[in-house]
């Protein structure tokens, strides 16, 4: 029996607002990752688009970008109106930029298959419990220094940003998505657990000399761990657990080991 799971935390500042989203159905899981930095309502935004995911696999740019047309109009008629209602300056702010948001999602088939599909910085991971291995979506660390590809409610959308793929989930299988600080997080852990593979990787991120950068640093101190126990078990809890959550990622904050941001998780497994 497939088991789906998903949680979403705001970033621990006081009033903050959570922008992004998480959806945990039957067979898929998806998260969406709101960028209030730019435009207006983000948290609607991503809200929206996992509400309205299809039932079946996103499974090219161009069908990414006939599901948008279908949808952002009636979206986009509410949000003005909100806008409206916030004045001049918001509306206008709304009309020029709009809504953003990143979206990562994966369909289990029947036989078994996942076909996942991702726009922006949001990643989809596979990790295998026997082989002890993590398979991801995204490109390398350091590219989440890079400014992410955003899903926009009102402009066209760039289809060089989309991406997709298949893999086959087995009883082995921990499937999972997260927004873009806890991937950043996880990819790092899994690449410091394996520092001799991943040398090259982890020498590129850190010379960006970024925030990412330090939040590396601060991770190569740390002492010898096993990456399933220190975060895949630890994920596998914290999904049913938000207190747990909350602690958890609190703590790898206050160590350095985590940016500052709104955190969400969906998981499937057999």
């Amino acid at each position: 029996m497939i088991k789906t799971r998903c949680i979403t935390i705001r970033k621990p500042e006081r009033n903050a607002l959570n922008e992004d989203a998480a959806e945990a159905r039957r067979n898929m899981i998806a998260v969406s990752d709101g960028a209030g930095g730019g435009g207006l309502f983000a948290d609607r935004w991503s809200k929206y688009l996992l509400h309205n995911l299809p039932t079946e696999p996103i499974t090219s740019a161009e069908q990414l970008d006939e599901w948008i047309g279908r949808i952002w109009e009636a979206y986009y008629a509410k949000a003005e109106q909100s806008a409206k209602k916030l004045g001049g300056m918001a509306l206008d702010k709304f009309y020029d930029e709009g809504s953003f948001a990143t979206l990562a999602a994966v369909w289990r088939l029947p036989d078994g298959i996942c076909r996942w599909m991702t726009y922006g910085d949001s990643v989809v991971f596979h990790y295998n419990y026997k082989t002890k291995r993590l398979s991801h979506s995204f490109t390398a660390l350091a590219d989440f220094n890079r400014p992410p590809h955003l899903i926009n409610c009102k402009d066209e959308l760039n289809l060089s940003g989309f991406k997709c793929d298949e893999f086959r989930m087995t009883n082995e299988s921990f499937v999972f998505v997260a927004s873009d600080a806890l991937s950043h997080y996880i990819l790092m852990m899994y690449e410091l657990s394996m520092q001799n593979e991943y040398a090259s990787e982890l020498y590129d991120a850190v010379s960006a000399a970024s925030k990412n950068s330090n939040i590396i640093k601060k991770g190569m101190s740390l002492q010898t761990f096993k990456f399933e126990k220190e975060v895949i078990d630890r994920l596998r809890k914290a999904v049913y657990d938000k207190h747990y959550y909350k602690k958890w990622l609190g703590s790898l904050q206050e160590k350095g080991l985590l940016a500052l941001d709104d955190y969400s998780l969906a998981v499937m497994y057999e």
